[in-house]
């Protein structure tokens, strides 16, 4: 989370980037990349990079530039209430 807003993280050996949609769109044809889904619907300017696309710390480190660079454009999640 960077300013309450998702950004990148970590799932099982893969990572979650928030990118602007149209940026997304572009990247899931990159090797290694692909849309997020994890409920049957895809998510909007979310993708998981797999290890082919990480495994170098410069990949990394420009997926990592790339979901920051977003962030501030990016819309924070709503909050649940308590239950």
């Amino acid at each position: 989370m960077v300013d309450d807003k998702m950004c990148v993280g970590i799932i099982k050996d893969e990572m979650m980037v928030r990118l602007a949609p149209d940026d997304a769109e572009v990247a899931i044809h990159e090797p290694g990349l692909r849309r997020m889904n994890f409920t049957g619907r895809p998510m909007k300017g979310f993708i998981i990079a797999g290890q082919e696309a990480i495994d170098l710390d410069k990949d990394l480190e420009l997926w990592i530039d790339r979901a920051l660079a977003f962030n501030p454009f990016a819309k924070s999640s709503k909050r649940r209430g308590k239950k």
